[in-house]
């Protein structure tokens, strides 16, 4: 595969900086990060259904609708895709139970 969600985010980047009569992703982030993570919100509960009701298909769509718009909301926020992969990284230094118990701790 070699489609990535770094190469995803560099078409956003692009089309972030079209007209928002012309992008899709302009038109969202012009909108306000409110209404890019409405939207993401709407698309994960779609993917949510699709899941539950085993539409392999429709889970798949969904599936790329949700991380499109995830990246749009990200965008929104001004929090860079590599500071999440980050994240993401020093998570798998350590098993997902030591990490959850970790984040209960550093609320306390």
């Amino acid at each position: 595969m070699s489609f990535t969600l770094e190469a995803l985010d560099e078409r956003l980047a692009l089309r972030a900086a079209a007209s928002p009569e012309e992008s899709y992703t302009a038109k969202l982030l012009a909108a306000g990060v409110e209404k890019a993570a409405k939207k993401f919100g709407e698309e994960s509960a779609e993917l949510i259904i699709s899941s539950v009701t085993h539409d392999k298909p429709g889970t798949t769509a969904e599936a790329a609708d949700v991380l499109y718009h995830l990246l749009v909301v990200l965008r929104a926020a001004g929090v860079p895709l590599a500071e999440v992969m980050t994240e993401l990284e020093k998570r798998t230094a350590q098993s997902g139970l030591e990490e959850k118990a970790a984040r209960g701790k550093a609320k306390s």
